[in-house]
């Protein structure tokens, strides 16, 4: 155990660390596979007891990556519509992107600040915004604002979990990774709850290059 403690000291302490982060912020922006929020939470996790990475460069680096990562789903949602990839086209994915079409059409600066502590949801949020021509200017100043909150909110639940665990930094980063999991399921929840379940009929949304739907 005192080995992986050992490891994982010295790899936080890497700069290769941030750019992995950077990496991973910028990928889940546009495909949800990547688990960049507990890469980020458990970095925090370890700077809380060792210092390293460094907690408000890790706030940046995230924030960056987020912003970015929202940024060229809304360019590849603009440019390929929401129909182009397999895993688009499942039932989850479609009804995702029906979901969002219609709230951002009634609530459109909460859905994309929220979105962003949703995996799917950022998603499905993001490439929508971009396939129904959403304003650009106003999608970048909201996820601008997001991706601080995000990666604020990431490192502060690292931080807070990780100090707990001054000695065995593997176990601090894996219980604040659980906690930001849990916590995130919550979020997702409450936010279902108030907005309702995704659509799941037939209705499609526009392809890029479609003109905007009009706003009711």
């Amino acid at each position: 155990m005192q080995a992986i403690n050992d490891f994982i000291l010295a790899a936080a302490g890497q700069p290769w660390v941030l750019l992995l982060v950077l990496a991973c912020c910028v990928i889940d922006g546009f495909f949800p596979p990547i688990p960049s929020e507990s890469v980020v939470v458990g970095l925090a996790a370890v700077s809380a007891t060792a210092d390293v990475p460094n907690a408000w460069l890790l706030v940046l680096v995230a924030a960056i990556g987020a912003f970015s990562g929202d940024n060229i789903a809304y360019l590849i949602g603009r440019r390929v519509g929401v129909r182009r990839w397999r895993w688009m086209r499942t039932q989850r994915m479609q009804g995702a992107f029906r979901w969002a079409g219609r709230e951002l059409r009634r609530r459109s600066a909460s859905l994309i600040m929220v979105a962003r502590f949703i995996p799917i949801g950022r998603v499905a949020v993001n490439l929508t915004a971009g396939a129904t021509h959403f304003s650009h200017g106003q999608f970048v100043s909201l996820t601008s604002v997001s991706a601080v909150l995000w990666a604020g909110y990431s490192v502060a639940i690292g931080v807070f979990f990780g100090q707990w665990f001054e000695h065995n930094h593997l176990l601090g980063a894996v219980i604040a990774i659980i906690i930001a999991v849990v916590l995130g399921i919550i979020i997702d929840r409450i936010i279902s709850k108030v907005r309702g379940p995704l659509p799941l009929d037939g209705k499609r949304i526009p392809e890029a290059g479609a003109p905007p739907p009009p706003t009711v």
